[in-house]
């Protein structure tokens, strides 16, 4: 229910007065200086500046000069996004419902309770009748070897290489720094190194290949390189690549809570530019990244494991809990988050209504910040639709705010960690993306883990040319709420 007018009026002047009241302050008191120095007069000033030490002259005027060299000495380099690109399916991997349910059924071992369970899980999914799996998958019944694997890793991955590489027009010779991500599949030689193979990158490259993460290791990925870049030399890049490769890991027992990934993952993968060069060939500035796990507690350390099930089969176990954890390891996040970009005036009410109800009566119901007057877009991982419900309700979000999410997620479906550069390019394709807009990209993953970034846009696509070029007009369509 909307508040009343009176209610918003009210608030809008609170917000008004608190987030400028430094800049009031200030204001009147150099109105209330001027006004002296003007009754004063020039000669009373110049015999009070005569009168002062040389010694303390020379202070005021260069101490504050020091202190911001030192500053400016010791203060992080700027990151900036100089651009991605996300993995562009072919048409021969598509996978609408009915091919899905009757690949399913010929699957010798699975039964039909398996098989009736995936129908009703892919009908309430959120995810159309455009999202794909790897070729192998297509087949009856599907292959899932390790070669299969490597396939699907190699299209994936160099298809979104170089089209970054093109849209950059960067030479691989110039990436210094090489993260790479996959949960469950990390064959040897490492994707890090098939990519320095293929693009024979330098000798000296420093790579690293992140596993077990899930689908929070994307954004793990970007916090990982800012650090590289941070001890590399001036101007150095970061080639980021986050991808899952679901060729090996379609499970095929009669654990109903291990069937569901084989509904929610989809074949999808980003790679991702970053650099500490010139800002004016970059299309993002990274602002934050914040990191919450909460693996300590057993709970949100089994909801999300790959394990054995009785007869053997390996596969993904969701537990039932996993939206709620997923809202508790929410919570920590945002409010780690929260006092590094929310205006004065939400941390204001935050605050007290924390006091409120430590205080006066815990049944006051908690204030939630407007995190809409710190951003203007969400990206928030598109896992599946329960979790997008949870996170606008726990945020207040519009159904416009989390429009890239479920379009992203009914396009594509869960593309695990590359998710939410295929949101972003949604609001990218869209032209909503406007010089100096901020974007909050929100990951969850096992251990349980949510992690953010913030970027701050500043220059806007100049081209469409990507996942959603041939689709962009056709969204956004209606996708129903799950019942609370």
């Amino acid at each position: 229910m909307n508040p009343p007018p009176n209610t918003k009026r009210y608030k809008y002047l609170f917000q008004l007065f608190i987030n400028n009241f430094v800049v009031t302050v200030l204001v009147i008191l150099g109105t209330i200086l001027f006004l002296k120095a003007a009754q004063l007069g020039p000669a009373p000033i110049l015999t009070w500046l005569y009168a002062v030490r040389r010694a303390h002259l020379f202070l005021a005027t260069f101490l504050p000069i020091g202190l911001g060299t030192l500053y400016l000495m010791h203060r992080s380099r700027s990151v900036y996004l100089v651009d991605y690109a996300c993995f562009r399916h072919t048409y021969d991997c598509r996978i609408p419902m009915a091919a899905f349910i009757e690949h399913a059924h010929n699957i010798p071992s699975m039964d039909d309770k398996s098989v009736r369970f995936m129908k009703r899980m892919f009908e309430n999914s959120g995810i159309g009748d455009k999202s794909y799996l790897p070729p192998n998958s297509h087949y009856i019944p599907p292959s899932n070897t390790l070669s299969d694997s490597r396939n699907e890793a190699e299209q994936v991955i160099f298809s979104s290489i170089g089209d970054l590489f093109a849209k950059t027009g960067i030479s691989p010779k110039a990436i210094d720094i090489l993260v790479t991500n996959c949960s469950a599949f990390c064959p040897v030689p490492s994707l890090a190194d098939m990519i320095v193979n293929k693009y024979k990158l330098r000798c000296d490259v420093r790579s690293i290949h992140i596993s077990g993460m899930g689908c929070s290791a994307g954004l793990i990925s970007v916090e990982a390189a800012k650090n590289l870049l941070q001890v590399a030399p001036q101007g150095g890049h970061a080639l980021l690549v986050s991808t899952e490769i679901v060729s090996q890991h379609f499970y095929t027992g009669k654990n109903l809570s291990m069937l569901l990934p084989n509904v929610l993952f989809r074949m999808g993968g980003a790679a991702v530019l970053l650099s500490t060069s010139s800002r004016s060939r970059s299309r993002f500035k990274l602002v934050h990244t914040v990191r919450t796990i909460t693996a300590a507690q057993d709970k949100s350390y089994q909801c999300a494991s790959q394990q054995e099930d009785d007869a053997g089969e390996i596969g993904v176990n969701l537990s039932k809990d996993l939206v709620a954890i997923a809202g508790d390891t929410l919570q920590a996040n945002i409010t780690a988050i929260g006092s590094l970009v929310l205006p004065f005036s939400e941390q204001l009410l935050f605050a007290l209504s924390l006091i409120g109800r430590k205080l006066l009566n815990r049944k006051i119901k908690p204030y939630v910040p407007d995190f809409r007057m710190a951003f203007e877009h969400f990206c928030i991982h598109a896992g599946g639709r329960a979790v997008i419900d949870a996170v606008q309700r726990s945020l207040g979000l519009s159904d416009e705010d989390v429009e890239p999410s479920r379009m992203a997620l009914h396009r594509f479906g869960n593309t695990s960690s590359s998710s939410v550069w295929y949101e972003l390019g949604y609001i990218d394709a869209k032209g909503r993306m406007r010089k100096g807009d901020r974007i909050w990209m929100i990951g969850f993953g096992s251990g349980f883990k949510c992690n953010s970034v913030i970027l701050q846009c500043i220059q806007p696509a100049s081209n469409l040319d990507g996942p959603w070029a041939d689709c962009i007009h056709e969204y956004p369509v209606g996708v129903t709420k799950m019942a609370t």
